[in-house]
């Protein structure tokens, strides 16, 4: 009876496996393929990368939405840490409430309310917004790794700092620091990857003078999905899987439920 349920446990897990990876599976295969369309394999090639690296306009994308994605994780990879640091010592109900409800809240209403705020400030939409509006929703993912990190830090090696002399900045440059670093990188590269493969947010806060590489990857979609779309999806999530990995090995435990 065991046997039987673990067999049938498997082969759920399987197909629930298959469903989520087979789609990306397609999309890197079908990126060599030697054909415009998608409707069949012919060949293999290297073809479409190719024409990848020369169009223009994929690369100014691209290079948007590394400027954007730089800029809004260094600038909350600092908030997010001020923000854990302040969660985790003050305890304050309201406080993770003020840091956490932009990453609760659906993308859609967060793009909708951004996009009202920015018109109301007068503010032109561009990389500036879409910018701000970045670092808005990634302050919460940063502060969630450092809090978790900091309460798997043991508490008696600040104290024996202070004991020792050390002012309250010393003990947090020479020991609280090192000590979350590994998280504060974690939450870093997990900013870094939400901003580059955000869409949702940055359709609303972009205006019509700024394109990013889900913006563009969207504008061609419409019409067809040609292997060049496949070409830059893989490279994409390529880029994507490598940071997540990295920030995995930095920090393994700093996304589990508390």
């Amino acid at each position: 009876m065991h046997f039987k349920q673990s067999k049938w446990l498997w082969a759920a897990a399987l197909l629930v496996y298959a469903f989520l990876y087979l789609p990306l599976v397609i999309v890197v295969v079908y990126s060599f393929n030697d054909s415009k369309l998608n409707a069949e394999w012919v060949g293999f090639t290297f073809k479409w990368y190719e024409v990848l690296f020369n169009d223009h306009q994929m690369l100014i994308a691209a290079r948007n939405s590394l400027l954007i994605a730089l800029v809004s994780s260094l600038c909350a990879t600092t908030l997010g840490t001020l923000a854990g640091l302040a969660m985790h010592k003050y305890k304050l109900r309201l406080l993770p409430l003020l840091v956490l409800t932009p990453i609760a809240i659906p993308e859609i209403l967060m793009g909708v309310s951004l996009l009202i705020f920015f018109v109301m400030l007068n503010m032109t939409l561009g990389l500036l917004s879409v910018t701000l509006a970045h670092i808005a929703f990634c302050i919460g993912f940063v502060a969630i790794v450092v809090r978790s990190r900091l309460q798997g830090m043991d508490e008696a090696l600040v104290e024996a700092a202070r004991d020792l002399g050390a002012t309250p900045l010393q003990a947090f440059r020479l020991v609280t620091m090192p000590l979350i670093m590994p998280g504060i990188v974690a939450g870093a590269l997990m900013a870094f990857t939400l901003s580059i493969d955000d869409f949702v947010i940055t359709f609303f806060t972009a205006g019509a003078g700024a394109s990013t590489l889900p913006l563009q990857i969207y504008s061609m979609i419409r019409i067809a999905v040609t292997p060049e779309v496949n070409a830059i999806s893989t490279l994409l999530m390529l880029l994507t899987l490598l940071l997540i990995v990295v920030a995995s090995k930095l920090a393994p435990h700093a996304l589990r439920a508390e």
